[in-house]
């Protein structure tokens, strides 16, 4: 056999097992469906909180400015230190006012002099009018300087209280109580006051209550809108919901305050609504500037379906979760969610409590493919 059959016999040899193993393809079985794990929604009565983050902000902020201009002449407060209403904090060189004081308390005395004078006059002329000793315009004339003698007597005393107010404005006290900044002038420098540009000398934060400002979206405020509408939950401009946060150290929603403010618009540059909460703080904890997750109380207590987070799916915006229906088909189905509560997520649209979803294996499972299920109880994966 020369070396031309050769090649032909081994060609034709590549083409049998080729047709063999296509025949062997054709007649192999398809893959089963993939398994994945599925399990009915929990469905129970809830009270449904909204998340959000916060910063806490003082009740009362106070620049702490002199109402007259002078030179600093001492200090009477530590740095970072509680104070109280009324505690005196800074003292300005005060001879300057008490010289202005002293000036308008003699002007004071020379202008009453000068009325007790003229009203002796005016008496005079009454009585020499009586015997019409006197001209009536004379009578008139005194009348005139006695009264005018009386103006000057109130505008000197008005002065005398202006200066006296500017004395005491020279004493700088504490507005309200709280944590005092640190000193912003040192004592002998000059200082203005009694203006918008007046020297800033120090701040006084209030700490007890203190407030937490947050921002929500627009959906959520028209969802806490409808409720109000609906009577189920009263809006927080009418209501002090309650409201509880927890620091960033803090598991627990330990500190319990309530609404106190629902600002009048929406802000156009991140369509949000701002909201402030007031909590007591009596051992100075929360302090101004502070971040903190805020829950605020969402709706009554009411049925809800809860799944768990690895269940959900997205799809950009759209919320996803692949539910196993007839013939173990999956579909895909958009939902709107809700906060955590207790480790699940509340689905308040698309979903019903008897349907069944796939917790585990989702990247095993297509839309409009088959599955093999795995049925598992949610409420028994929680209790354990």
């Amino acid at each position: 056999m020369n070396s031309t059959h050769v090649r032909r016999l081994r060609g034709l040899s590549w083409l049998c097992g080729l047709f063999l193993s296509v025949a062997a393809m054709a007649e192999a079985p398809a893959p089963p469906p993939p398994t994945v794990t599925v399990a009915k929604p929990v469905f129970r009565k809830i009270t449904e909180w909204d998340e959000y983050t916060g910063r806490f902000i003082a009740a009362e902020r106070v620049d702490v400015r002199a109402r007259v201009s002078g030179y600093l002449e001492s200090v009477h407060f530590a740095e970072g230190q509680m104070v109280e209403p009324g505690q005196l904090l800074f003292v300005i060189d005060q001879r300057p006012f008490e010289a202005e004081v002293a000036r308008a308390r003699a002007e004071v005395d020379r202008v009453s002099t000068q009325l007790k004078v003229a009203q002796l006059e005016y008496e005079r002329g009454q009585r020499l009018e009586s015997s019409r000793a006197m001209s009536r315009e004379t009578m008139e004339e005194r009348r005139a300087r006695r009264d005018a003698a009386q103006a000057e007597v109130d505008a000197a005393r008005a002065a005398l209280r202006a200066a006296e107010l500017n004395l005491g404005f020279t004493e700088i006290r504490a507005p309200m109580a709280g944590r005092v900044s640190d000193i912003r002038v040192d004592v002998g420098n000059l200082i203005s006051g009694g203006s918008a540009d007046s020297t800033v000398l120090t701040t006084i934060v209030s700490l007890d209550p203190i407030e937490l400002q947050f921002e929500g979206s627009e959906s959520e405020f028209l969802r806490y809108t409808r409720l109000d509408t609906a009577g189920t939950r009263p809006s927080s401009r009418d209501a002090p919901n309650p409201v509880e946060a927890r620091l960033s150290d803090e598991s627990d929603w330990v500190h319990k305050g309530h609404m106190t403010f629902v600002d009048n618009e929406l802000d156009p540059d991140t369509g949000t609504m701002r909201g402030r909460a007031t909590f007591p703080n009596p051992d100075h904890v929360l302090l101004p500037g502070m971040f903190a997750r805020v829950r605020l109380y969402g709706a009554g207590q009411h049925d809800a379906v809860l799944i768990p987070d690895a269940a959900i799916t997205a799809d950009q915006a759209l919320k996803l979760v692949l539910v196993v229906g007839e013939n173990d088909i999956v579909e895909a189905r958009p939902v709107e969610l809700g906060p955590l509560i207790d480790g699940l997520r509340v689905v308040r649209k698309g979903l019903s409590a008897d349907e069944r979803i796939i917790t585990v294996g989702i990247l095993r499972a297509r839309p409009g493919q088959p599955v093999t299920p795995d049925e598992v109880d949610l409420e028994a994966n929680e209790a354990r």
